[in-house]
């Protein structure tokens, strides 16, 4: 395992639920303060992962080309709980890389609640949202194989229902409650499955019908232009 996949783990299972504690800790707006620290903490290992070279400016175009389409895609689609967010950020890292699928993640949850409002849940939106695409980029990037529709499908109404949609729900057990028990836990976490449900579902139908067309293209630009040259040496 590359050593900027080992820090973006760091980052998601250590640095980013610290950070998220110690600003639940601060009053006022410390949501602000939080959101470019885990900014940060995104960035981080994905620059780690051109440890050997310098990243190419089209590589940092298409993921922000990325990005922008995932903040496009939650905030045009107009169904309420279905969102194909988080398809687009899965697809990024499966294409891109798992470091590119977790910042995608991030600065789409943080840039699209300029549209939907910022709050206190907005970092926990950015480490699930990021959590997911580095996932997605684990278990896919490189494998093309595995990058069947139907099982991109699969796997992300599976990873929403069991790890993107509870770690949303944690946003409300630590932040609205105001006394912490594995009672109202549970309470919140069943209330949640609905909405993980539309989700999960909204993540199936979009791996269904684009991820292939999006893939070919990313495929296409990868190949045409030399980019992340690491996925071929990787694969070597």
């Amino acid at each position: 395992m590359r050593k900027s996949t080992v820090f973006s783990l760091l980052a998601c299972l250590v640095l980013i639920p610290l950070t998220l504690f110690l600003g639940m800790q601060m009053k006022g707006r410390w949501y602000y303060l939080t959101c470019t620290l885990v900014i940060i903490e995104t960035m981080l290992p994905f620059f780690l992962a051109f440890e050997t070279r310098r990243p190419q400016a089209r590589e940092l175009v298409t993921i922000a080309v990325m990005c922008a389409l995932s903040v496009a895609s939650r905030v045009v689609v107009l169904i309420p709980n279905f969102k194909p967010m988080t398809a687009i950020i899965m697809i990024t890292g499966i294409a891109l890389g798992p470091e590119a699928g977790f910042m995608t993640g991030a600065v789409g949850a943080f840039a699209s609640n300029f549209f939907f409002s910022q709050g206190p849940w907005t970092p926990w939106q950015m480490m699930a949202y990021g959590f997911g695409g580095f996932l997605a980029g684990v278990f896919f990037y490189g494998k093309n194989r595995r990058r069947n529709p139907i099982i991109l499908a699969v796997y992300g109404f599976a990873a929403i229902q069991l790890v993107v949609g509870p770690l949303l729900d944690c946003c409300t057990v630590f932040t609205t409650g105001s006394k912490l028990t594995w009672k109202y836990a549970a309470a919140v976490f069943a209330a949640g499955v609905p909405y993980n449900f539309n989700h999960a579902l909204a993540c199936a139908v979009t791996m269904l019908l684009f991820s292939k067309p999006l893939l070919e293209k990313l495929d296409r630009l990868i190949c045409k232009y030399g980019m992340m040259d690491a996925r071929q040496e990787g694969s070597k």
